[in-house]
């Protein structure tokens, strides 16, 4: 059974790739990662606001922040307790590069176009076989448009690729007013990879002390719908390698990734819940289903639920939407 994959120019051994978590904060937990069966591991994200520490933006950036992210478990720390300043994230990379056989890729989370740029190049220097630009921000001042946020994106993707020659992926949200035009832009400027969705855990509010407070909700499979549809969608239309992140749980989870045209999947949730031996688990689940249903390889199946290999392309688009509503039976 060949569960091979490529993505961004990478040969992986499989599609489960452990994506940006606690999970991979330090030499142990990366190489437990490897021997449980991960392709790949994406290392937790250097935030902006650790690299602009020095400077005076610092404490504009830190009250800005009202939405935590899917690699964080609270909101940005004081400055003297980060857990990793840029100098130790790249020491990170070149001892995991050093003691592991699998490809390491950086993670880059930054909401402006500044000197963290730099920090790409010091990634690729230090060994990083790939970068995932995790770009997001909130977007509150009324006088910027949607085409200035866009803008804002393409332009720090041609930044990075001006700075780097490893292949860049851009882990995007899934809020633009027109998906498949911005993925398409982003692929024109020269992204690699498309990763689909970042999961921004949502703030809540404390009644009894009146404060905003972080709130934790891991992903579920149900979550999986949402970048699934899409993969579906930009698959054979758009030149890309696509990663599908968010919702991805159990062997099923892959196989319909894979079948929607993902290169690979990205996982979290599943393995902080349930230990990194999930891998494994997966990945002998899959062998099986795939042995029975007489699938040889993983690019065998590759796009085959695609919009462009349905019979059906509408099932992507408003007439599944028309088939749900009718499909709901009321008991009144």
């Amino acid at each position: 059974m060949d569960l091979t994959t490529h993505y961004m120019g990478l040969t992986l051994k499989n599609p489960i790739v452990a994506s940006a978590s606690p999970l991979s904060k330090n030499i142990a937990s990366i190489k437990r990662l490897e021997d449980a069966g991960a392709s790949a591991v994406v290392l937790f994200s250097l935030f902006e606001e650790q690299i602009a520490h020095e400077s005076l933006a610092l404490d504009y950036y830190l009250s800005a922040g009202t939405e935590s992210y899917a690699e964080a478990l609270s909101y940005f720390p004081e400055e003297s307790s980060y857990h990793a300043g840029p100098e130790q994230y790249l020491e990170l990379i070149r001892e995991a590069k050093a003691s592991t056989e699998i490809p390491i890729i950086g993670s880059l989370n930054g909401v402006s176009r500044g000197g963290w740029i730099k920090y790409a190049a010091l990634m690729e220097e230090a060994g990083a076989n790939g970068i995932e630009l995790n770009m997001y921000s909130l977007p509150t001042n009324v006088n910027i448009s949607g085409a200035d946020i866009e803008q804002r994106y393409l332009d720090t993707l041609g930044d990075v690729l001006k700075t780097v020659k490893i292949p860049v992926a851009v882990k995007l949200s899934p809020y633009f007013s027109s998906t498949a035009h911005m993925a398409a832009r982003l692929a024109r400027e020269g992204a690699r990879g498309l990763v689909l969705f970042n999961r921004f855990y949502q703030p809540d509010f404390d009644l009894e002390q009146l404060e905003v407070v972080p709130s934790l909700e891991y992903s579920r499979s149900y979550d999986l719908r949402l970048p699934l549809r899409w993969a579906a969608i930009l698959f054979g239309h758009v030149p890309v390698d696509i990663a599908i992140t968010s919702g991805v749980h159990t062997h099923q989870d892959v196989l319909k990734s894979m079948m929607a045209g993902a290169s690979i999947v990205e996982i979290t949730s599943e393995l902080l819940q349930n230990g990194v031996g999930r891998i494994q688990e997966i990945l002998d689940a899959m062998t099986a289903w795939m042995t029975e249903y007489e699938y040889v390889s993983v690019h065998q199946m590759q796009g085959s639920m695609s919009q462009v290999k349905c019979p059906d392309p509408s099932a992507f688009e408003r007439a599944n939407y028309m088939k749900v509503l009718q499909s709901i039976q009321t008991t009144a």
